[in-house]
């Protein structure tokens, strides 16, 4: 293992809602909060990079160059990312992947979003070679129906209930109550969960994020700019992964339709997200058991409960014991997103990866003032973007 570390020296966030402004707006905002938070001067960056949006016409489709001239072209490198859900982890990796290269000092990494009312949808027109189209037209496959699925899935092989699951929303809106960025910001009970309409059996409104305009962006610099800069020890990357599946796929991987057959090639010891985390862990060179915090993708509350387990934080089939017992919620053995996750702020796609790496700064730093968890010195992000998209982020001080 190799030290891939490089330093967070600044953060930044514009509040998750529903602004009705250009995604622009929340980038350059969240931008100029992590430039302050840094004490980077602009001029110094010398690379920007920026989560695309698909939404937002061809400004969001160069997102890196369009938040380079809306903040003032400075003659930086400009690069720009998609990955689905992903995406600001990709961006994260190409600004690190530059930097520990010698080609960049100081890179700005931005994502922005802004949403549409409801279900998430494909891009118009008809592709019938386009997957996320295909899920849309030929299954009626909305995030909602697929993470119905994953629930039912655990509800049959680990005993899994609608309680359960209401447990996950009523813990991650107890965390956000504090969180200035949040949209959400009031406590529910599992009564309110489960009297809300069903969306997909067995998951109700309650148990499924919003979507929702935001921002989120973080300086990333060598080591050896913080340290020019008077900053010994700053929060650290440790490890950033993005790995695919493995051929074969056996386990239904929703949003796909199907799966590979293990008859002529076995099928590969770990799930595709399973592998996502355990990458992130081999590059760091540490264990689950090293973890004192976690931010993961909880689109659904049963979402959750599975990344918990894909990264090993728990044996298989034993997330809703953990959540029973308290060990998720602050103050238990491992606080899982204290931000108030999704749940709190819903998805505003290309900066939701950023916003967790942005939660785990402030907590690693002592900054999450009413959601703090203490003694907090490794985090770990987890988030899946669409067919064969993924992503983990270890960061520790």
């Amino acid at each position: 293992m190799s030290n891939n570390d490089v330093a967070v020296l600044g953060v930044g966030m514009h509040p998750w809602g529903k602004w009705g402004h250009s995604f622009v707006k929340y980038g350059v905002a969240a931008a100029r909060t992590a430039l302050d938070d840094s004490g980077v001067d602009w001029n110094d960056v010398d690379l920007i990079v920026g989560g695309e949006t698909v939404r937002n016409g061809y400004g969001g489709y160069v997102a890196g160059a369009t938040f380079a001239q809306a903040l003032g072209w400075n003659g930086a490198r400009v690069a720009t990312s998609y990955a689905a859900c992903a995406t600001g982890a990709q961006a994260l990796d190409t600004a690190r992947a530059r930097i520990l290269a010698g080609l960049s000092d100081v890179a700005l990494v931005v994502g922005a979003d802004t949403t549409p009312k409801g279900f998430l949808a494909p891009v118009a027109g008809e592709r019938w070679d386009d997957p996320d189209w295909l899920r849309f037209r030929l299954m009626g496959m909305t995030n909602p129906a697929y993470f119905a699925l994953n629930a039912r899935r655990r509800i049959d092989l680990y005993g899994a209930t609608a309680e359960d699951f209401a447990a996950v929303k009523v813990k991650n809106a107890k965390h956000g109550l504090s969180n200035p960025n949040a949209r959400y910001r009031k406590e529910v009970s599992a009564a309110d969960v489960l009297a809300s309409p069903v969306v997909a059996d067995p998951l109700h409104l309650l148990d499924i994020c919003a979507t929702s305009d935001g921002g989120a962006a973080i300086i990333l610099t060598s080591m050896e700019y913080a340290r020019k800069k008077g900053i010994a020890d700053p929060v650290r990357i440790k490890a950033i992964s993005t790995v695919t599946p493995t051929f074969p796929q056996t386990i239904m991987d929703m949003p796909n339709f199907s799966t590979e057959s293990a008859s002529a090639v076995p099928a590969p010891e770990r799930t595709f997200k399973e592998s996502i985390g355990d990458a992130a862990y081999e590059e760091a060179g540490i264990s689950p058991e090293d973890v004192d915090v976690a931010e993961v993708y909880d689109l659904a509350t049963s979402v959750e409960l599975d990344w918990i387990e894909d990264l090993g934080l728990c044996k298989r089939g034993e997330a809703e014991h953990l959540l029973r017992a308290g060990d998720t919620t602050i103050g238990g053995r491992i606080p899982v997103n204290p931000s108030g996750g999704l749940a709190c702020f819903g998805e505003a796609v290309p900066a939701q990866a950023l916003a967790q790496v942005c939660e785990l700064t402030w907590q690693l730093r002592g900054q999450a003032e009413g959601r703090q968890v203490e003694g907090a010195r490794v985090g770990i992000t987890a988030n899946q973007g669409l067919f064969g998209h993924g992503s983990s982020v270890i960061v520790s001080v």
